[in-house]
């Protein structure tokens, strides 16, 4: 019924009830975001890895965070996954949980902040100091109508950051900030007027950067002004998520040397290149990377772990969105995986074998042979049947659900899910069988 109500009503009207609904939610939980350090993080890629390490990182260096994105909700010590579907929780559940932080003391709040959230004002009475732009690239776009729509969505979220008032928290005011990602071609164009800049990036340039990356396995090292660190993840995506949440830290005055030993105790996020081990001799690895420049990247870490073959289970989004994403994510994973599984992810109201056979054309189109094409409807199954395929030296990827809770179907339906849990069953069965086998 709400769903009809949106389609009729303008958007003139429809836009000052999202307004009123986030500044009578603020009013309410008594505007928690005035009282903390409030750090917003947005881009495509990224962010909740970024919004993660920020938050450990500040943690570590002996101050109560709070930290809420698409992955995980975080009070101080106290951690547990998203099982929302939402990266910003609704203007009511995202102040009472802001509240709720301050209350039990977190001085630093790490908001993940989504373009759709932006859209519907979720952002506006949040009084953000520091904002992080990761990167951009296409994503959301039926939803907002193009790429320049989406674009300038993120770039609002700088705009209301630069219209806020500096607020004297620590008895320290702190200037509206902007961190960000010189190496995206779009970053210039959130350096909005009215804001302080702190520019991270990788190679020599401008701001603080990273030289001398040093693939090791599962890791990887790095140099910053003269100090040699370590992330406990690889590649240099991730490379550029713990340059964000470095900057960030030193524009919050703590010393370099020991932001960057911090950054390097972060063991890992759940669901953003998680391995799942049960003792195999062979690797599975459970990431997010939902869309075409997130996958790329994915593999660029993959290939600088030692592997036989990589076999691949993934699928593709529904309700709509975006649809042309769907023939690519199949291009990218027939060009560089041995074995791909097609499956279902989260349909929505569409039809989920017409998203997997537009997946499966991409692949085909990229010249992968039949055999070593799957398309099977159960995720579970094909996570089964992709576990019991592989051989020792192989890895195995699980993609575009990381540690979601719940696979959505037609009418907003929830099948309970988690990714991890079930590759977990599938491994344990696996060796169950080969150890029954053997005896």
């Amino acid at each position: 019924m709400l769903h009809r109500l949106k389609k009729v009503i303008p958007d003139c009207v429809l836009n000052q009830y999202h307004r009123f609904l986030s500044w009578f939610a603020a009013l309410i939980y008594g505007n928690p975001s005035r009282e903390a350090v409030v750090i917003g993080v947005t881009g495509t890629n990224g962010k909740t890895t970024v919004s993660y390490l920020i938050a450990k990182a500040l943690e570590a260096m002996g101050d109560q965070t709070g930290c809420t994105s698409t992955a995980i909700f975080k009070i101080g010590k106290l951690e547990w996954l998203n099982d929302r579907k939402m990266t910003m929780l609704g203007r009511f559940q995202l102040q009472k949980l802001l509240r709720r932080m301050v209350n039990e003391g977190c001085k630093y709040i790490v908001v993940e902040t989504s373009s759709q959230g932006i859209l519907q004002y979720r952002h506006t009475n949040i009084e953000y100091d520091i904002c992080v732009f990761t990167n951009l690239t296409p994503e959301h776009i039926e939803a907002h109508g193009g790429f320049e729509n989406y674009k300038q969505a993120k770039i609002e979220l700088f705009r209301h950051l630069a219209r806020g008032y500096q607020k004297k928290i620590f008895g320290k005011v702190w200037k509206k900030t902007a961190v960000l990602n010189r190496l995206d071609e779009h970053a210039n164009a959130f350096a909005l007027p009215g804001l302080e800049l702190a520019w991270y990036g990788i190679g020599e340039g401008q701001g603080m950067n990273a030289l001398d990356l040093k693939d090791e396995g599962w890791a990887t090292s790095f140099t910053v002004n003269g100090i040699r660190g370590k992330i406990n993840l690889p590649g240099k995506m991730n490379v550029e998520n713990a340059m964000a949440a470095i900057a960030v830290a030193t524009v919050c005055d703590f010393p370099l040397a020991e932001v960057i030993k911090k950054v390097g105790m972060v063991s890992g996020l759940p669901g953003r290149f998680e391995r799942i081990d049960e003792g195999q001799d062979f690797t599975v690895i459970v990431d997010y990377a939902p869309e075409p420049a997130s996958l790329t990247k994915l593999y660029e870490a993959v290939q600088n772990i030692p592997h036989e073959r990589i076999i691949h289970v993934f699928g593709s989004c529904g309700g709509g969105r975006d649809i042309a994403r769907r023939p690519i994510l199949g291009s990218i994973a027939a060009k560089h995986a041995d074995e791909v599984f097609i499956t279902n992810e989260d349909p929505y109201d569409d039809d989920p074998r017409i998203i997997m056979e537009q997946v499966a054309e991409g692949a085909r189109k990229q010249g992968i042979a039949q055999e070593y094409l799957h398309i099977i409807y159960d995720r579970k199954q094909a996570i089964e049947q992709a576990i019991q395929s592989a051989k020792t030296g192989d890895i195995v990827l699980l993609t575009g659900k990381g540690c979601e809770q719940a696979i959505i179907g037609v009418a907003g339906s929830k099948q309970a899910w988690d990714e991890r849990v079930i590759a977990r069953e599938a491994l344990r069965t696996r060796l169950l069988y080969s150890k029954h086998v053997s005896s």
